[in-house]
């Protein structure tokens, strides 16, 4: 008796698979659980690995910005690493939002657009920034000017890049706006609109090296990031509502 209600219980390997292969919806999940992990990796990496945010001071002298590269070292090269070898999940982030706006009652050119922006969005929002500080990293002891270059470089970039990212959650935000599918909730388009400001606000970093406007200042960075973490959960969030919604038609989702 106790084996039988063990099998129904757990259900046997064979079945379970089969089930997985039944799911017609397996690639959306499977987008949406890489995004989540994607962004965790993200900020283990950026936050405790390599101390990028929040970044050091763009008014430091040139003996702590070498000092930073030597005691980072270690966080630097193998939190890059990590960044390197994930790199392509962000893909699959970028084709779960592409295809709530394939799924809403808007053009498909809303969908491609967000897809083609995006695309490019890793190399100034993370790429480019992980490729100079790993140079650094990799001889601390070369000349101290160029040091300077790099690390320069590589956090303007990080903070201050906004085109790309601004045009995207413009491009989300009139698609759910539009939408009569009601795919994604009308509050989570006005949330775009706070998100695309903040991407105004970090303008002043390529010319601020104190103060809010820094690129670690509290305008620059500390409310951009605040606004970007809860932006970020609440898509994370409303995407996972529109898969367990979603009903792989044309008309309105159930609710």
């Amino acid at each position: 008796m106790s084996s039988t209600l063990t099998e129904r219980a757990s259900p046997r390997p064979s079945v379970l698979f089969e089930r997985i292969a039944l799911n017609k919806k397996l690639d959306l999940w499977i987008a949406w659980y890489t995004m989540v992990a994607f962004y965790m990796l993200f900020g283990v990496v950026f936050v405790l690995m390599t101390e990028v945010m929040p970044p050091p001071g763009p008014d430091w002298s040139t003996e702590r910005i070498v000092r930073w590269f030597s005691d980072t070292r270690a966080g630097l090269l193998y939190g890059f690493a990590i960044i390197f070898a994930v790199t392509g999940m962000a893909a699959l982030c970028n084709a779960i939002i592409s295809y709530s706006m394939w799924r809403m009652s808007v053009s498909k050119a809303f969908a491609y657009a967000y897809l083609v922006i995006y695309s490019l969005a890793a190399i100034p929002g993370m790429l480019f920034c992980a490729i100079l500080l790993t140079v650094g990293a990799l001889r601390p002891e070369r000349d101290p000017k160029l040091l300077i270059w790099l690390y320069e470089a590589a956090l303007l970039t990080f903070v201050g890049t906004m085109g790309i990212f601004l045009l995207g959650t413009l491009v989300w935000m009139i698609a759910i706006l539009l939408d009569k599918n009601r795919v994604l909730p009308a509050w989570f388009g006005f949330l775009n609109i706070c998100n695309l400001l903040t991407e105004v606000v970090v303008a002043p970093a390529w010319t601020s090296r104190r103060g809010a406007f820094s690129w670690n200042g509290s305008v620059a960075f500390w409310i951009d990031t605040g606004v970007f973490v809860i932006y970020t959960c609440a898509f994370i969030w409303v995407l996972r509502q529109m898969v367990a919604r979603e009903d792989l038609g044309t008309g309105q989702l159930p609710q």
